[in-house]
C-alpha cells in the first residue's frame, strides 16, 4: 500500500479542493450575494453558521442538528434522499450541499434549474477540514472569516495531534460499530470518518484492514479484538450496550468482558467540521480516563 507522508497529503487535498470547486462553484456573483441558501449536509449547515450567517440559510436536511436553531428551519428531507421540489419550493438564490448528497436524478433537477449550486468536496480525513471551511466561505463570499476559522480549527488539529504524539503507552483498539444487520456489526474500517476521528482521538481502529463500512463475520469480530465498542447516540439505528454484547462475538472480545461501550452524538464524532478537534479530546478523555 502507497503511504503519503502528511506533507504530500497535505497538497494532494488543497489540490483535490481547488479542482472539484473550480468545477462547481457558480461563475457569477450572485451566489456570493445569496440571502436564501438551502443548505444540505450537517457540516455544510454547521460552518455556515459558525462562519456567522446562519441567517441566510432558509431550510436544511434531517442531518442538520447543530447548532439547535438550524434544526427549526424547513426540512427538505435527508442529506441523500432530498426533495427537488421540495428543494426548489424554499426559493432558493444558493444551494450548497456536501458530495455524496442525493440522488443522483434529484441533483441533476437542481444543477438544470439555473440556481447556484455548489458541492462541497467531504473527504474522510480530518486534514481536510480546513479547506473545507475555506470552500464554504467561498461558496457563500465570507473568504476572510473562512480563513480565520479554518486557521483556528488547524491550531486546535495540531493540539490533539502533539498531545496524542506525546502520549505515553499502548493505543486502545476501537470497534466504530454503526449498526446491526442480521446479527452482523456494520463496522467502520479505514477510508471512513470514524477511522479518521479515532485515529485523532489516539486510538486504533480495531478494523482498519477493511474499507469503510463493512458488515463484518463473527470470526472477524473475534479477530479484531476490540478493547472498545463505539457507538452514536440517538437516532433510529442507535445501539445499546445490551444489544451490542447479547452477541456472542462480541461479548467474547475485551470489549465484551470489560463491558467497554462508549457513546456520541453523531455529527459531533462523525461529521468532520468545526468542532472535530474537540470532539477527538473528549473521545481521547473516555477511552483515557486515566491519562496516556
Amino acid at each position: 500500500m502507497l503511504t503519503l507522508c502528511p506533507l504530500r497529503r497535505q497538497v494532494l487535498s488543497t489540490a483535490f479542493f481547488a479542482l472539484t470547486l473550480s468545477l462547481t462553484l457558480p461563475t457569477t456573483a450572485s451566489a456570493k450575494d445569496a440571502e436564501r441558501i438551502v443548505s444540505i449536509g450537517g457540516t455544510i449547515t454547521e460552518m455556515i453558521y459558525a462562519l456567522g450567517e446562519g441567517d441566510r440559510v432558509v431550510a436544511v436536511d434531517t442531518t442538520s442538528l447543530y447548532p439547535q436553531e438550524a434544526t427549526a428551519k424547513p426540512n427538505i428531507g435527508y442529506v441523500r434522499q432530498i426533495s427537488a421540489e421540495g428543494v426548489l419550493s424554499q426559493t432558493p438564490d444558493l444551494i450548497i450541499a456536501e458530495s455524496g448528497a442525493g440522488p443522483v436524478d434529484a441533483v441533476n433537477i437542481l444543477k438544470a434549474s439555473g440556481l447556484p449550486f455548489v458541492s462541497i468536496p467531504s473527504p474522510p480525513e480530518t486534514a481536510a477540514i480546513p479547506d473545507k471551511i475555506r470552500a464554504v466561505g467561498e461558496a457563500i463570499g465570507r473568504r476572510d472569516k473562512a480563513e480565520a476559522l479554518a486557521k483556528s480549527v488547524e491550531e486546535s488539529l495540531k493540539a490533539i495531534e502533539d498531545k496524542v504524539a506525546a502520549s505515553q503507552g499502548a493505543k486502545k483498539k476501537v470497534l466504530f460499530a454503526l449498526s446491526l444487520a442480521n446479527g452482523r456489526v456494520m463496522a467502520a474500517g479505514s477510508q471512513s470518518s470514524a477511522d479518521a476521528m479515532i485515529r485523532l482521538a489516539g486510538a486504533e481502529n480495531a478494523v482498519s484492514t477493511i474499507n469503510g463500512y463493512t458488515p463484518l463475520t463473527d470470526e472477524a469480530v473475534i479477530a479484531a479484538a476490540p478493547d472498545v465498542v463505539l457507538v452514536m447516540s440517538g437516532g433510529a439505528q442507535h445501539l445499546t450496550a445490551e444489544q451490542a454484547f447479547a452477541l456472542p462475538a462480541l461479548a467474547a472480545t475485551p470489549a465484551g468482558r470489560n463491558k467497554a461501550f462508549l457513546t456520541m452524538d453523531g455529527l459531533y464524532l462523525l461529521g468532520l467540521g468545526p468542532r472535530a478537534a474537540d470532539a477527538a479530546r473528549d473521545l481521547n478523555a473516555m477511552l483515557y480516563p486515566e491519562g496516556q
